[in-house]
């Protein structure tokens, strides 16, 4: 047997399969742009970065619980002119006498009681701590939901493509048997020349959705934080995942909206705020512990040469700011004025993300009956182009009138697919304002 044959066949069946492979693009899922996303969005990571700065402030070390070790060193050297008179009547001059003296201690300080000013301020630090990262989880939902706001537009568009793709082959099918009845005398020359427009529109069409395709490719990529060629298709499938009821999600949204949250926490900062600020009325005792080594070398004209000191000290102390020019009493003030503007705040955010979901869910039900209709419609206008279509190929309408159907076909398959869209990005923006928008399906 040949085998030359069967191994040449194979090989170009092989280089045939690897060209078709790289010819095939890559699906960027929506689990995988997510992912990107969360790790290499720079509005993310700065958000990540504010956390762990939140999260070293609250550790012990920064809320004075803890005492302060200080150590001290140092040296003196003199060079004097010196006369001496003792009580004996003697006398004694120098000059050029020198002297030096050193010294070296550790000091221990450590704060008993400050009228419970770090036990809030560390409390503070905690409830800041926890803000940050309601603060990076409310960046990485504005994130996702500009992930999807871009990703859907790059499906949308996608489709946008392939419908006028197909758009396009219709009309040069129809110009083909135009001008294939005009060269056997069944049509007119205008029918012909109606064909080449329809032809050349379609393709101008096709030309500027690709370009706004790939600027849309571009937009998302800058969201996921790369900077490479964008050459990638998306999933172009659409799920709807909302379960609850009205009133269910409502409950969450008084309960998990991260904005909420971020007020609530604002609040209890302002109230440690304030009880801090009223220890300012209360004394502070401390204790005071220091480890000392001094040497001195005395001139001529001392009664000591040579003198060296070690030793121990400790004592406690008691401070009380009685009266500080009333500066605690505005603070205290202002205070009390910060923990009602918080209040007063969240008041007002709560009206609004009232009227907020209100308006969402509204703009959800109505996107819905919106996709439902434009789906009906397709359905009718699909139909209609193909009945038309069997009536254009016998002959029975003009040219013109298969256009309308085609073109009655485009735009209802092109509106479905923007309901369609629009439908679940209204989805996500409820789900955003009832907190479930990071532990739902897309």
């Amino acid at each position: 047997m040949n085998y030359s044959k069967y191994i040449i066949l194979a090989v170009l069946w092989c280089a045939f399969m690897s060209v078709q492979a790289q010819n095939i693009e890559k699906t960027l899922s929506k689990e995988e742009a997510i992912r990107i996303a969360l790790e290499n969005n720079y509005g993310i990571q700065i958000s990540n970065n504010n956390v762990k700065i939140a999260a070293n402030n609250k550790k012990v070390m920064n809320t004075g619980y803890l005492p302060t070790l200080t150590g001290n060193a140092g040296a003196v050297y003199n060079l004097d002119n010196t006369e001496a008179t003792f009580s004996n009547g003697n006398v004694t001059s120098l000059e050029g006498a020198e002297s030096n003296r050193y010294n070296a201690s550790v000091s221990l300080n450590y704060i008993l009681f400050d009228g419970f000013g770090r036990r809030y301020n560390y409390k503070q630090l905690k409830e800041q701590h926890n803000l940050s990262e309601l603060q990076a989880r409310e960046t990485i939902e504005n994130t996702v939901l500009q992930l999807f706001s871009v990703y859907y537009n790059v499906a949308k568009l996608s489709e946008d493509v392939a419908l006028l793709k197909q758009s396009l082959k219709i009309s040069k099918d129809r110009l083909e048997r135009v001008q294939y009845q005009f060269d056997y005398g069944q049509n007119t020359k205008l029918a012909v020349l109606n064909a080449e427009v329809d032809v050349n529109n379609d393709s101008i069409s096709l030309l500027n959705t690709r370009q706004l395709l790939a600027n849309s490719k571009r937009d998302l990529f800058v969201v996921l934080g790369k900077n490479e060629l964008p050459e990638f298709s998306v999933d172009t499938l659409v799920t709807f995942g909302l379960q609850p009821q009205r009133e269910e999600l409502y409950k969450k949204v008084t309960s998990n909206n991260v904005t909420l949250q971020q007020l609530e926490k604002n609040i209890l900062i302002s109230d440690f705020q304030l009880k801090s600020n009223k220890s300012g009325y209360l004394p502070s005792i401390g204790l005071t512990g220091t480890y000392g080594w001094n040497k001195n070398n005395n001139n001529a004209a001392a009664f000591v040469a040579t003198s060296t000191n070690t030793g121990l000290s400790g004592g406690i102390n008691l401070t009380w700011n009685i009266f500080n020019g009333g500066r605690n009493r505005i603070q205290v003030q202002n205070a009390k004025i910060n923990l009602n503007t918080q209040q007063l705040q969240k008041q007002q955010v709560t009206l609004q993300i009232s009227r907020d979901f209100n308006n969402a869910w509204e703009d959800y039900q109505n996107k819905l009956f919106v996709l439902q209709t434009q789906q009906k419609n397709v359905q009718t206008s699909t139909d209609n182009f193909n009945r038309t279509e069997e009536r254009f190929k016998l002959g029975q309408i003009t040219s013109i009138e298969f256009r309308q159907a085609q073109l009655n076909l485009i735009n209802a398959i092109n509106a479905k697919n923007g309901a369609k869209y629009e439908a679940k990005l209204a989805e996500l923006q409820l789900m955003q304002l009832s907190g479930d928008l990071l532990n739902s399906t897309y």
